[in-house]
């Protein structure tokens, strides 16, 4: 027999709140004086308090914790709860950091207004290219809306690369636009969500043109109107000799092919996995190198804006981000945000 205080020392919790089991029921003494009241375990009890304290932290009241252990909850069952509560909690730290991220994102951008110099902007004509892609929806352009949806693209874009061995020719190159209106969207219901079908604008009749159809936009700071979602289209610089090479053909509906012109042509065949799409370049673009994480991308964009409104220009439409360089380390990270504009 162990003493409360001993038998609170042993598992690890305060004698007061060992009373307080004993006074709910939870957790009885196995003897107690009848002289001096006092209280007394077994060791045995040990299994007990365990069960109680894992269900507690998990978030059980202690109402519920006693309706558990009433039908004597299993060591296997007991961890299912903690891989569940696991997964919970991990879930709210995420979305705690990215809260915690997009504040401080918007706290630089107070520290730095007005404090961009002229010759960060440069005003530049942006090359055709040739992508491969793989595209998807988000629910808004902030970047808590981008983030989640364009990183796993990237993912399942390079491992499928990789598996049709075409190798990138030169950096990534994400582009967005408004996704199809409601009624379209819903022809396309039936169709899987991507990345294993990703979305293509043009076949509900929209131009891939990244323009936002003359909505003004940027990244984070200009939010689509009315919060409406977002088509991401997340690509990887290719050439046609790197896909010949990988005997790769485009015969599919999907997209613009690698052809040299933006029209509409051939897209992937079921083979590749992937969009083979050709990306006018921009006639005329504002463009802004960005240092850091995509998270903290709002003042470099609220920066821009102001640029662009200061030097007698308006915007075009959504932004495109050029991914220069894209080491493990996300601080060292270096973005060119490129947004078309015309003169105002």
């Amino acid at each position: 027999m162990f003493s409360i205080g001993d038998f609170a020392q042993y598992g690890r919790v305060s004698a007061r709140m060992l009373r307080h089991y004993d006074a709910i029921g939870l957790l009885r003494p196995a003897r107690t004086d009848p002289v001096s009241g006092y209280r007394f375990y077994e060791a045995a009890q040990l299994a007990r308090l365990n069960r109680i304290i894992a269900l507690k932290d998990l978030g059980f009241s202690l109402q519920q914790v006693r309706a558990i252990l009433a039908e004597e909850v299993s060591v296997p069952e007991l961890r299912g709860m903690l891989r569940l509560r696991r997964a919970e909690l991990e879930a709210s730290l995420t979305a705690a950091r990215a809260r915690l991220a997009q504040v401080e994102a918007r706290l630089r951008t107070i520290e730095s207004e007005g404090r961009m110099s002229a010759d960060d902007v440069v005003v530049k004509r942006t090359d055709t290219v040739l992508l491969a892609e793989l595209s998807g929806i988000a629910a808004g352009y902030g970047p808590e809306d981008i983030g989640p949806v364009i990183q796993p693209l990237y993912g399942e874009l390079c491992r499928r690369l990789e598996e049709a061995g075409v190798t990138p020719a030169g950096p990534g190159l994400a582009y967005y636009e408004d996704a199809p209106e409601a009624s379209e969207a819903s022809e396309a219901s039936a169709a899987p969500a991507a990345p294993d079908a990703p979305a293509a604008p043009e076949r509900a009749g929209r131009p891939r043109t990244g323009t936002g159809e003359g909505r003004p936009a940027g990244p984070g700071g200009k939010a689509a109107a009315g919060g409406d979602a977002i088509v991401v289209h997340a690509g990887l610089v290719i050439t046609p000799e790197a896909l010949a090479k990988a005997g790769v053909t485009s015969d599919g509906p999907s997209g613009p092919g690698p052809g040299p012109g933006p029209g509409p042509g051939p897209g992937p065949g079921p083979g590749p996995g992937f969009d083979v799409v050709t990306l006018p370049g921009l006639d005329c673009a504002a463009t802004v190198v960005h240092h850091g994480p995509m998270s903290r991308i709002l003042p470099t964009a609220q920066n821009l804006a102001h640029w662009i409104d200061a030097n007698g220009y308006r915007s075009a439409g959504y932004a495109r981000e050029l991914y220069l360089e894209c080491p493990p380390d996300q601080e060292k990270w270096v973005t060119e945000l490129q947004e078309p504009v015309v003169r105002a």
